[in-house]
């Protein structure tokens, strides 16, 4: 018995360790905010876990999606007594009586700001991600035979351009009028179970409809590829809308994820690039959740005199990622930080 309430004491000083935010080395008192500042930059140029956002910046989970307004020109302040982030000026130290004859004394001021959210400054860079937040990316399987599709064209065409008409069936009159149209390019299959877990989808155009039915009428008002019979329509969504919500966090639950695909179609990705792992909304995925990526320990080959075994050595941490668009099997996550290439099969951890 004693054994056992001396290693849980042994161990709760290290989980509370474990849970500490962790000031950089190097970090400074303060940081004037510039135009092109993010919130996740200042974030990790104070701390080394800019993941832990609740409590950098002192908020907690009712308060996680409302982060500081922060404009160009604001100074964030350090408070290194509790570890955490804040908007203002450190009041000046006491002076003496004799130099507080040189003390210029202010007085309070109206501070203004931008009407609405114009020069806020963003969580991430959602300029890496726009373009990914208002296409469609993935047709799931339960969702290919409600999907609005092309089922024929005025006067029997085989390819639609641009001013041409097209009919599509299964449009819903609550989704608005502008739609684009895309088909599914390539299967995403689990490494671990090959369970199908969707299409990714090639983005052909925009259209917007000119009369709701059973077969509804649409014109084609933009092509960037061919479009034909059998393509696939998705309501246009709105970028802000999407990533009104985007405040880094760590997942609460452990999540275990793999690389499944670079967009674009390449092997190896860096800083900036977007990449596929094959967890989403069903495992626990939200947009906003911050994964730390792994490279596969490297397997020592033994055959030696003292090693006669293969050794496999640890996964090897090297770079963040942030979830942005979740679907219910899938998500897609922008690469944040990285000192080696992203890889196909890398895994990726809850931080």
């Amino acid at each position: 018995m004693h054994k056992i309430i001396s290693l849980i004491c042994l161990l709760l000083p290290i989980h509370a360790f474990a849970d500490q935010l962790t000031i950089r080395e190097n970090a400074p008192e303060r940081h004037v905010v510039v135009k092109g500042d993010t919130l996740w930059d200042i974030s990790a140029e104070f701390f080394n876990d800019p993941w832990k956002w609740q409590q950098i910046w002192g908020l907690n989970k009712d308060s996680i999606n409302d982060p500081h307004w922060i404009y160009p020109g604001d100074v964030i302040i350090l408070d290194r007594t509790t570890g955490t982030l804040h908007v203002g000026e450190v009041p000046p130290p006491p002076t003496s009586p004799v130099e507080e004859r040189n003390i210029v004394k202010l007085t309070p001021h109206i501070r203004e700001l931008p009407s609405g959210n114009h020069g806020l400054i963003p969580a991430i860079p959602l300029s890496e991600i726009g373009p990914f937040l208002v296409k469609p990316l993935v047709l799931e399987n339960d969702d290919a035979v409600t999907t609005p599709r092309i089922v024929g064209a005025y006067e029997h065409r085989e390819l639609l351009a641009s001013n041409d008409l097209a009919y599509v069936k299964n449009l819903p009159t609550d989704k608005g009028t502008q739609w684009q149209i895309f088909r599914p390019s390539k299967k995403f299959i689990d490494p671990d179970t090959d369970e199908l877990l969707g299409d990714e989808v090639k983005y052909l155009g925009d259209a917007i409809v000119e009369k709701f039915a059973n077969i509804s009428t649409v014109r084609i008002t933009k092509t960037v590829s061919e479009i034909a019979k059998g393509d696939y329509l998705a309501p246009v969504a709105s970028a802000q809308t999407l990533a009104a919500s985007y405040t880094p966090h760590a997942p609460d639950k452990q999540i275990l994820a793999k690389v499944i695909s670079i967009y674009a179609g390449v092997d190896q990705a860096g800083q900036s690039a977007v990449i596929t792992i094959n967890k989403g909304r069903r495992d626990g995925l939200e947009n906003g959740h911050v994964l730390a990526l792994y490279q596969k320990g490297e397997v020592l080959k033994g055959g030696g005199f003292f090693n006669r075994h293969d050794t496999e050595l640890p996964d090897m941490r090297y770079g963040l990622i942030f979830v942005f668009r979740t679907f219910n099997k899938v998500s897609y996550a922008l690469v944040l930080q990285t000192r080696l290439p992203v890889q196909l099969m890398d895994t990726a951890h809850t931080p």
